[in-house]
């Protein structure tokens, strides 16, 4: 009887356990599968779950406009897309993963930019739009975009690569000669000539955004 009894017990604490460690095990990590599709310039994100309901709906949107951000942004990477999508879904108890797909494959970034300058002529042109593939993959020759301190994104052509710097140049190698008025210390103004010619600079190989994928 005695035996019994404990036999019994047993099997009701062991049933208290499985289902105490099955709650906590699903609370708070219902599982997602989410697709985010991009060519730089529209962006889509695709619930391969199949969820429904106000809140799955909501977070669908919390989503959508931080992803759409993140891609525009110059410093955005696909890991941190992916995190900031997983971040979203936690607030709402969801356990996403992620997935990017763009045309250069998947979890490959590609940015949207807009040449500002004639520092590429002939090989770019002042405001031509340019598709720009994430990637830390640089060789010489590449054409690139890079975050320069003072001038802010810039699009230049890799001609050395030393370590952890790399030597951007520009294509246009022409040399403007501009007219500049200046003050003389006795009040007179006079016109001066002076060179001006297009950006090469060192700048850090973290600096570089990724490469410019021309047809």
């Amino acid at each position: 009887m005695r035996l019994s009894y404990w036999i019994i017990f047993g099997l009701l604490l062991l049933s208290i356990i499985a289902a105490a460690s099955a709650i906590y095990t699903d609370y708070g990590t219902n599982k997602v599968n989410l697709v985010i599709k991009t060519n730089g310039t529209d962006t889509y994100i695709t619930n391969e779950s199949k969820l429904s309901g106000p809140k799955s709906q909501e977070m669908m949107q919390d989503i959508k406009q931080n992803v759409i951000t993140d891609v525009a942004s110059s410093n955005s990477t696909d890991e941190s897309i992916k995190s900031d999508v997983r971040n979203i879904a936690s607030k709402y108890d969801y356990n996403a993963n992620v997935k990017i797909v763009s045309q250069f494959g998947i979890d490959e970034l590609p940015l949207f930019v807009t040449v500002n300058g004639t520092s590429m002529v002939p090989t770019l042109k002042n405001g031509q739009e340019l598709i720009v593939l994430k990637t830390n993959n640089l060789n010489v020759g590449d054409i690139v975009v890079a975050i320069h301190p003072t001038y802010g994104l810039i699009v230049k052509r890799i001609s050395m690569i030393e370590v952890n710097q790399v030597y951007l140049t520009s294509d246009n190698k022409k040399v403007e000669i501009i007219n500049k008025k200046t003050t003389l210390p006795n009040g007179t103004v006079k016109t001066i000539k002076e060179q001006k010619s297009s950006l090469n600079t060192w700048l850090p190989r973290n600096n570089v955004i990724g490469v410019v994928m021309l047809n």
